[in-house]
């Protein structure tokens, strides 16, 4: 079916692997038109809505959006065999691989992100592909094949010279997954494209990561944070008119065995799924702050991640613990809107 190319609502809802928008009769503006888009990208949908005074001019920023975002994309993805990171992948252990500006970048980010975190992020992790979280076909691996590649799982072995701009996986076997770092920095992108084009008003979405700038409809944007158990309720919602909600949750891809959840999110220390928090979201103005953190909260876990949160200037956050209990942290209180939440769940 055809995405919708236009968009009449400032109600943006985090769901598990994508955002919706809610439609509320009266919300339309009349003084700004709007454009909207979705398309499918990195595996998800990636949805962009943007306001301003010209129609035309936002069809074709959105376009050039898109563009830059794929090209990103397909640099990136270590599931396209032609891309510079499964070029890096096939050259484990053997030699290095030059890499565009953007791509080491991205690799420089990851390296600070797992250095803070004393390798709870670990863009290394791409090593334990034995495992399969497609729900209609899930693989679980063997202890053995998990022994076999946890020594695989190292981000000191990912030596990057950034003069030269090469990167050598040290080992041979060794894979790089760049999905928990690439994404945001792939928005960020896209949301430079649109500030180029003129655009001061818009929000990029993409599986629940969002990024926004200005207003929508005369009202900073919002952004429902979905229950992590329950798809139909909502934790609260965030308001925003610059910057990023980001949230990593054990809900997007996961299977059962034997009555136990396994998730897609694995700790680089075990090669198993965690098992702390259900769900992290993270809202900060830079990139910086939040890129990479979710997941590395969700393997250190609830306590490093309160710390974590609270020491970081301009950064706040939403912990929902193993049992289900919400913690938020005090610089939520100018942007969180906090929704009932039912008991027993």
């Amino acid at each position: 079916m055809p995405y919708p190319k236009r968009l009449l609502s400032v109600f943006v809802i985090v769901f598990p692997v994508f955002v919706t928008v809610l439609i509320r009769p009266g919300d339309v503006s009349a003084e700004l038109p709007q454009y909207a888009d979705t398309r499918p990208l990195m595996g998800t949908l990636v949805s962009m809505t943007v306001e301003g005074p010209r129609r035309d001019v936002l069809e074709q920023g959105v376009n050039d959006a898109y563009r830059e975002m794929s090209r990103l994309s397909d640099m990136m993805n270590h599931y396209n065999p032609d891309s510079v990171v499964s070029q890096i992948n096939r050259q484990a252990g053997v030699q290095p691989v030059t890499v565009p500006r953007e791509l080491m970048e991205v690799l420089a980010m990851a390296r600070r992100v797992s250095e803070r975190s004393e390798g709870a992020f670990d863009i290394t992790v791409g090593s334990l592909n034995v495992w399969r979280f497609n729900p209609e076909n899930p693989g679980m691996p063997s202890p053995d094949e998990i022994r076999h590649a946890l020594p695989l799982v190292n981000f000191r072995h990912v030596i990057l010279n950034e003069k030269n701009r090469t990167v050598l996986l040290k080992q041979y076997g060794m894979r790089m997954d760049l999905g928990g770092i690439a994404k945001l920095y792939i928005l960020d992108a896209g949301m430079q494209v649109l500030k180029q084009r003129g655009i001061t008003h818009a929000m990029i979405n993409g599986g629940g990561d969002v990024v926004v700038m200005g207003i929508h409809q005369g009202r900073p944007w919002r952004i429902g944070i979905r229950h992590p158990r329950r798809g139909d309720v909502l934790l609260g919602t965030v308001e925003l008119t610059q910057g990023w909600v980001v949230t990593s949750g054990d809900y997007e891809r996961y299977f059962f065995r034997d009555g136990k959840r396994y998730h897609h999110i694995l700790d680089p220390r075990t090669g198993y799924p965690t098992e702390g928090p259900q769900q992290v979201t993270l809202v900060a103005n830079d990139i910086g702050r939040v890129n990479g953190y979710s997941l590395a909260i969700m393997v250190r876990g609830v306590e490093w991640g309160r710390a974590l949160i609270v020491q970081t200037p301009g950064l706040s956050g939403l912990v929902v613990d193993h049992a289900g209990q919400l913690w938020s942290s005090p610089g939520m209180e100018k942007l969180w809107f906090a929704a009932p939440t039912p008991q027993g769940h």
